[in-house]
């Protein structure tokens, strides 16, 4: 790279991101290994092979759904949304943080990103595909899902456009199509760099076929940064706009609990919350058994854990503005099902959200549950499980507690319900681990720059 090409260097009163322990060389070197070497730890493959069988376990609960239809999970009337809703909600929020680290923090030039950025957007692209899995699975007829599609005459009219089903639709597709674009967009130096270091001819024509004839020279890096640059500015406002959107599925009901016009920055704050455990699920155990200390700092952590203190200190006043705005509208309808959160039979899993959800936060202030990655790795395992609790929670509570209580009713959770929550969770990680096996988990080049700019 030349200095031509290279971004400005980061003002002087931000501590380093890396602290001049491995070199430029050395950083390629360690992370281009355990792509081409292959170098992995025995305990590596015996976690792929776990979660690969409840990936197996994934494929076998969708073949027996669409085989059996809809009815075989615990959805009922009035509950017609279940855990396919609640997963499609949960593995969107898990997406948002990718796009957060990658994108906004990009455009903020925060040197913290580049150690986490590139397995970041790796997880959104998974967690996309899982979220945009869901809401087919839950068609009555998941095979004509096509007609979601604004497919002209030809084929049928029009669709629906008053269906949040078409709705979701486009916001994840929109948000699918451009974080594949930015992840490879990144990931192009660093395929060149696995090509020119690979020792078997497959590899080398492999790589070199998806670097796209890189070769390093400052007018590809000026183009590169500019592109780059690009569609992290179109990035940005995805962050706010997709998850906006799965918001308003539930707002534009009726339906008493839905009908709210705080759901877009609560559900966005809640997205960030929860994608941003994941990211701390994945990094604490890379950094472990890959002996990443010095590019997975414990300042990644540290910044990581206060972001989720951010958004999670939002999801705390939404809360409780669920609860006053129930009180305060003098609907009855409204207090009814809030009180049914309370003590009816959705009560167990309105106090677990609140207890896992608001009691990670205090965990997460106190600088000594940061400065350890197992008891913070705990921690945000605990947010995970209780962000899919609160979304389980929305989904199905409001609607078991309509207008009319002649026409109230519970949903039963069945073995399907688990299989494929658990199965899609396998299938995700899954997908993690081949990803760590075939393509650089760490962005090379951007970890490289940033030593070389801290000389």
């Amino acid at each position: 790279m030349t200095d031509a090409s290279r971004p400005d260097p980061a003002p002087p009163e931000q501590a380093p991101l890396i602290r001049g322990k491995p070199s430029a060389p050395e950083i390629t070197r360690q992370i281009g290994s355990i792509v081409l070497q292959g170098r992995l730890p025995r305990r590596f493959w015996w976690g792929f092979a776990f979660f690969a069988a409840l990936a197996l376990m994934f494929l076998y609960s969708i073949a027996y759904l669409v085989s059996v239809g809809v009815g075989a999970y615990g959805i009922n009337i009035p509950v017609a949304w279940g855990t396919m809703i609640a997963n499609v909600v949960w593995w969107i929020g898990i997406g948002h943080a990718g796009t957060l680290i990658s994108a906004v923090l990009l455009l903020m030039r925060q040197p913290w990103r580049d150690s986490i950025n590139r397995f970041a957007e790796a997880m959104t692209l998974f967690a996309v595909a899982m979220a945009g899995l869901f809401p087919i699975l839950h068609l009555g007829r998941p095979w004509f899902f096509y007609w979601l599609m604004p497919l002209p005459v030809t084929h049928m009219p029009w669709p629906q456009w008053r269906s949040p089903l078409v709705w979701d639709f486009a916001a994840i597709a929109t948000y699918g199509i451009l974080s594949i674009v930015f992840w490879y967009l990144g990931l192009i130096p660093d395929l060149a760099v696995l090509r020119d270091r690979a020792q078997s001819r497959f590899k080398q024509i492999g790589y070199g076929i998806l670097a796209l004839g890189w070769r390093g020279s400052a007018r590809h890096w000026t183009h590169h940064q500019a592109a780059y640059f690009a569609l992290a500015a179109l990035a940005t406002p995805l962050v706010v706009s997709v998850h906006s959107v799965v918001s308003l599925d539930f707002t534009i009901a009726i339906t008493p609990g839905y009908h709210s016009t705080i759901f877009p920055p609560y559900f966005v704050a809640g997205a960030l919350y929860s994608g941003f455990a994941m990211v701390l699920t994945i990094a604490i155990p890379l950094r472990h058994f890959f002996d990443l200390g010095d590019v997975i700092t414990q300042r990644n952590f540290d910044l990581g854990a206060k972001v989720m203190i951010a958004s999670g200190l939002i999801v705390a006043c939404s809360y409780a503005n669920e609860a006053f705005f129930a009180w305060y509208s003098g609907e009855d309808s409204e207090r009814m099902m809030m009180a049914a959160r309370f003590s009816g039979p959705y009560a167990p899993f309105y106090w677990a959200t609140l207890a896992f959800n608001l009691g990670a936060l205090p965990l997460l202030m106190w600088r000594a549950v940061r400065a350890r990655p197992q008891v913070l790795w705990f921690v945000v395992i605990v947010v995970n499980i209780g962000m899919w609790l609160e979304r389980y929670m929305i989904v199905t509570s409001s609607l078991s507690r309509g207008f009319l209580p002649a026409a109230w009713g519970e949903q039963s959770l069945r073995w399907l319900d688990f299989t494929l929550l658990f199965g899609s969770l396998g299938m995700f990680f899954a997908l993690i681990f081949l990803f760590i096996r075939i393509l650089p988990a760490l962005s090379i080049f951007e970890l490289a720059e940033r030593v070389e700019e801290r000389k």
